[in-house]
Order: structure tokens, then sequence, then C-alpha cells
């Protein structure tokens, strides 16, 4: 069943798209009798169903990738490795033939409203459907509203208020029934929690059969999706913005409500509950890395390393609520792994490395007292370009005698968990002893640096995240083991609780042990503790403002690289500062510490406030006037 969640064709037409239009109005209603008159061939239109949901790993090529991992500032890349997606994050966005238009499947993305068509054609017919289990039907139905109102959900996270496209139009609709309106913005949400709403009750609370069937809709997930959409719904990109107070249709509908609602947070607060909730009671946990039927056993400093990493790339592991298996982590892999890892190997092509890491993410991570580099009172953060040897104390961090920057010292454990870096240590990849494993060495002539156009790394950082620990670089291959994209995992859905209560009522024991929980897998003290005894404004986490600039901070980190960050800065409206900052690296092409550990730039970004939102192609709206486009565009 995975390969047809990944690769699903209906053997039938089913529909024919009208290019000038949004809708998709069927003609051709024998052959969609004929897809429903049998179980095989129903299951088959609801893997087509499926076979939409976009694909969340940057592929290579011009496959469809996630605008929200080459499109923001968590990963930096090269004149001659250029996902589609990093035009936007460059600046290149435009209205005649957008990057990532999901609206009408071009310039890298999915055409999400074909898929609503069809999830349209699947609940109008598999009531015909004769020889299926009502059990197993209602399911199905299920399983489609909730992919119905996932692409209603990903669409208005990106372009605002959009057409709800709640049935299909008949073969004899007029001109003017397919002009269609955008909707509100907010009555877009409320459909989409209507539908979902609709489809809790008749989904698994987990996957039996999970050789065939990991990867389907189940009532945590539908929940946990749920709960991010409400507290999407809540944040000030949705919620009292005045910015697009004069954003209205061709009738003088106001298509954005600029008065702020307290009460959507209350909602969305009691919605991430539930979604934990169920969670919890399915099995879903916190990930930690057991020593269990490993080869080798590993010391606690590693071992912290490895519930960071693994939460992330170790296939379906109870941390995971949601993995995407339309999008299998398999190049990005390839992206992330230094060329040089293994010195021997180093003209081999099957790790090329092209995904960087600018400084300014890597600024993020905390000291190894859990607070910013900036705040905490014990680090040196005006000498941290400065150059400093590693330390046999930090063997499991750092290359003992290995010359490197002080930005690399005395940081937290997801620092070194996530990050490849010059002088730092890689575990795994075929090295599982702590007296033999790979380290980093990225400085022009090293085995890491630059020796091809086509592979090498434009900021000296690399996303060590993405990359799975039991994957081996041998002379022409690299085996990987691949893993789906975790759409949604528990550490997010703690997150967002914890934002929603923050939001509702200000800082709070419930807040804290939400947080502490992800700092204590991370190998840090709580949040209170940790800013008492070293941050420079110890009281910061007592006050609704400063929690929230920690609430923000921590999901930048432990969320980080997993295309959180993107949506994040958007719906909290911070996007105009963080992204209007300058993109840097060290200066790889040099030889020496001195000269390496250099802030480099490589590119000033520049956003603004139309950013928002995605513009709709201008085809579109030459073709109807109806569908306005969206302010600035």
């Amino acid at each position: 069943m995975r390969n047809k969640l990944l690769i699903t064709i209906l053997i039938v037409s089913v529909v024919t798209s009208c290019k000038k239009y949004l809708d998709v109005v069927p003609d051709n209603i024998a052959t969609i009798d004929h897809a429903f008159n049998m179980r095989q061939q129903a299951e088959k239109f609801l893997f087509t169903c499926y076979s939409y949901i976009p694909r969340q790993s940057i592929m290579s090529g011009s496959a469809n990738e996630n605008p929200a991992l080459g499109g923001g500032d968590e990963l930096w890349f090269h004149e001659f490795y250029i996902p589609s997606s990093w035009n936007i994050a460059r600046g290149f966005q435009n209205v005649v033939n957008p990057y990532d238009n999901f609206w009408q499947g071009s310039g890298g993305g999915k055409d999400l409203y074909q898929g609503i068509s069809d999830c349209n054609i699947f609940l109008e017919n598999i009531v015909n459907t004769p020889d299926i289990d009502p059990g197993e039907k209602n399911r199905w139905i299920a399983e489609v509203k909730f992919l119905k109102a996932y692409y209603h959900f990903y669409l208005t996270r990106m372009y605002g208020p959009v057409p709800i496209k709640r049935v299909n139009l008949p073969i004899n609709a007029s001109p003017d029934m397919v002009k269609v309106y955008r909707d509100p913005v907010d009555s877009c949400f409320n459909y989409v929690v209507e539908l979902i709403d609709e489809a809790v009750p008749d989904l698994p609370e987990t996957i039996l059969n999970e050789v065939a069937e990991l990867g389907r809709i189940t009532k945590p997930i539908a929940l946990a999706i749920k709960a991010e959409v409400l507290v999407t719904a809540a944040s000030p990109l949705f919620n009292g913005n005045a910015d697009f107070a004069n954003f209205k249709d061709n009738r003088g509908i106001t298509l954005f409500n600029t008065t702020y609602d307290p009460r959507k947070w209350e909602r969305a607060s009691e919605a991430c509950k539930d979604a934990i909730d169920a969670c919890h009671a399915a099995g879903n946990k916190l990930y930690y890395y057991s020593q269990s039927n490993k080869q080798y056993e590993i010391p606690d400093t590693l071992r912290t390393q490895m519930n960071i990493r693994n939460a992330v790339n170790e296939k379906w592991n109870a941390e995971i609520i949601w993995g995407n298996t339309n999008s299998m982590v398999d190049n990005l892999q390839i992206q992330a792994t230094p060329r040089g890892l293994d010195p021997s190997k180093r003209a081999s092509q099957s790790t090329l490395g092209n995904c960087g890491v600018p400084l300014k993410m890597v600024s993020k991570f905390y000291t190894k007292n859990g607070v910013p580099i900036d705040e905490d009172k014990t680090w040196d953060y005006s000498g941290r370009f400065s150059l400093i040897q590693g330390a046999a104390a930090s063997r499991n961090y750092l290359v003992p005698e290995y010359t490197t920057s002080k930005m690399n010292y005395d940081r937290e454990p997801r620092y070194y968990a996530d990050l490849g870096f010059d002088g730092g240590v890689w575990y795994g990849q075929g090295k599982f002893t702590t007296a033999d494993m790979w380290y980093v060495s990225s400085k022009k002539g090293d085995p890491a640096a630059n020796i091809a156009n086509g592979s090498f790394n434009s900021t000296g950082v690399w996303p060590k995240k993405y990359v799975n620990y039991v994957n081996v670089i041998q002379d022409n291959t690299y085996s990987r083991e691949n893993y789906p994209w975790p759409v949604m995992r528990l550490a997010n859905l703690y997150l967002l609780y914890a934002e929603a209560l923050n939001e509702t009522a200000g800082p709070s024991p419930e807040v804290y042990s939400y947080l502490d929980q992800l700092r204590e897998r991370a190998g840090l003290q709580g949040v209170v503790a940790s800013w008492a005894a070293f941050s420079y404004n110890p009281t910061k986490p007592a006050t609704k403002e400063g929690l929230r600039e920690i609430i923000h901070r921590e999901r930048t980190i432990e969320l980080m690289f997993e295309g959180q960050r993107f949506w994040d800065l958007r719906r909290w409206k911070t996007a105009l500062q963080e992204l209007n900052q300058p993109v840097t690296g060290w200066d790889i092409e040099q030889k020496t510490p001195e000269g390496y550990y250099r802030e480099r730039l490589l590119y000033q970004q520049t956003f603004s406030l139309k950013e928002y939102l995605w513009p709709v192609r201008e085809v579109e709206i030459f073709a109807n006037k109806n569908t306005v486009q969206n302010p600035g565009w």
C-alpha cells in the first residue's frame, strides 16, 4: 500500500480540468460510475486522494518540494544547486509563474484544488460501491474528509482567504457559477475544523495493519492537525491583522477580520489538549534512544544526541504522530551529508552536501546552560568568533586539539545533534565506537571542502539532523535508511499547547511542564531554573511577553529544519524582522582557521509585507475577476 500512496495512477480518467478557472467539472459520469462499482476500484480512487499530499522533503530537480525548507532562512544553497523554493528565499516570487504554486499546480507545487475535486468525487460516489463493509466505508469517507480539510488548510496557510470547494460544480455549470469568490479567512479555518470534526469519530485510534497501512490517517493525526489549524487561526497573521484591513473582494466583503479575538486561543488550547490526550492514549510518547539491540554502548552525551536525531529520522518511532509516506527522506540525506565525511571516499558522487545552514540559525541554539548565547552571563558572546581548541572533555562533540570557533564551544546538545561543522564529531555512518568516529574537516583543501561545483556547502555547516546514523558511505554508493517525513511529532504538539496556554492565560506550571519535558530530553534544566541561574534577564519566563519569546525560541530550536519555522514566522508576523537579515556563513575558501572562521556575507534577504501571503497566478486573476489578488501583488 505504501507504493500505492507514493505512486498512484488511477487506471481510468475521472476528470478533465478547465484551465481558465478554479473549479474542475466532471464530464464523464459513466467513467466515474465504473471507478466505484467495485471495492478494488474505489480503493484506487482513495489512494488517488492521498496522492495529493504535498511532498515535504526537498527533492532533486523540479519535483514537488516543501517551500518551508528552501524558501526561508534555515537552509542555504548555491548557484550550482537551486531547489525551486530557494527562489522564494531570494525574493524572486512573482505573479506570472509563482514558485511552489499549489493553487493551480505549477512551479513545483501540486494542484490541491484538483485534489479537493477528487476528494469530492470520492465522497459523492463511494455510497454506490456495493461490495464494501459499512465500517470500512465510513473509515474511507472519514479519511477523505480529513484530506479535503488538510488541502484547504494548506491553501489557506499560503494564500489566506481561498474559495471553499464544498462540492464540485455540475456539468451544466454556467460561466458565472464557475467564477467563484474567495471566502473570508475565518470561514476557511472554520470549514477545515468542521470537516475534521466530522471525520474524527470514524477514524481508527491506531493503525493495526502496519505493514500495509502506515501513513493512513488516524484519529490522533486528525486531532493534532486540528490543533495546528486552530493555533494558526489564533496567531497574529490571521487574528486581528490590521495590515489587511482593506483586503476586500469586488462585492466589498472584507476577507480578513481585523479585530483580535482572544477566544481563538482558548479554542486552540482546548484542541491541543484533546490532541495530546488522544496521542498519549494511542501510545505516542517522546522518543528516547534505546540501547537494546544496538551493536555498541555509547556514553550519555552521545545518547542525548541520539534522542534528538532519532526522534526525526528513526522511522515510525513512538513520537511520530504523522509520517508522510508520500515524502520519503532520501535525496535530502544525500544533500545533508558532507562529501568528504569519509576522506577515503572523497571522490564518491553519493554524498553531495549541498544543504548549508546560515550562521544566523547556528546562533539560535542555546548555550550548554539552556539560554540564548547573547543572554548567558557565563558565555563569551563578544568573543564568539575567536578560536579555541577542542578539549578532551568535549571529545564527543568536538575533535580534541582541533582548532575551531568558540561559536561551536559550550553549546546545548541539540546543537551537536542537529549540526555538522568543521571540527565537529559525526557519530554513525559506519563508525559506532567513541574511539573511532567521523569528524568534519571543511577548510579549503580538507576532505569536506569544495572540490566540485555541484556538491559543496556554501556556509560551512550541515543539517546533520536529517541524516540517519545507520547510513554507510561506500566507494560509489551511499546506503541510506530512508524514513517518512515527520509532518507532526509529539514535540511539535507540546510546543503548540504551551504557546496556546501562554497566549490564553500567561505563564503557568503547565506551560513550563510541556516546555521542560522537551528540555529534559535535550539534556537541559527547566526554563525557570535556567533563566534564574544563567540569564541576564532572570525573570523573563514570569511574564507572558517574555515566555512568548522563549516559546518561539524553543520551537525554532526543537523543530529546526523540519519546515515549521517558515510558517511560524508568518503566523507570528515576525518574518519582517527575521527575513530581512543578512545570510552569512564561514569563509569556506580559506585554508587556515584564522581565515576560515570569518563571517562572510552570502546574501541580503529582503521580505516585504505582501510576502506573508502567496500571489495568485496572474492568469487566474485575468480569467476570474471575482478572485481578487492578494495585497501588494
